[in-house]
């Protein structure tokens, strides 16, 4: 998907309801990668910036990493493109890494704070 295409692609509301699904397929496909040092997947995390995906289904992502000189970064990538280019009806997948804003434990999703033993409230 070029940066044209996302940016101007206008969804109807019949759209987002007929891409609702492959978004939801799309999510589980992100929770199945799990950071190699911390035991909770990148969308609890909260390393998954951004996700569209277009009427051709083709998944654009923006994500980061919990450093910018994660070792595995190579690793997490790959297994992101795999895991979601599986996914039924995805048509193609483009990441792009961002370290912009730099993540934070702010990002952590309620079920990432329980399952690292932090208290969900904070």
């Amino acid at each position: 998907m070029s940066e044209n295409q996302k940016n101007n692609e206008v969804l109807t509301p019949e759209d987002v309801k007929e891409l609702a699904p492959l978004y939801d397929a799309v999510v589980l496909a992100l929770k199945q990668v799990y950071d190699p040092e911390i035991p909770v997947n990148i969308y609890d995390l909260g390393l998954v910036y951004e996700l569209q995906i277009n009427k051709e289904h083709e998944v654009y992502i923006k994500m980061t990493f919990t450093a910018p000189n994660c070792p595995m970064a190579d690793e997490v990538l790959a297994d992101v493109r795999q895991s979601v280019e599986l996914t039924p009806g995805v048509k193609s997948v483009e990441i792009e890494l961002t370290f912009d804003p730099v993540w934070d434990q702010s990002m952590l999703s309620d079920e990432a704070r329980v399952a690292l033993g932090m208290d969900p409230e904070l």
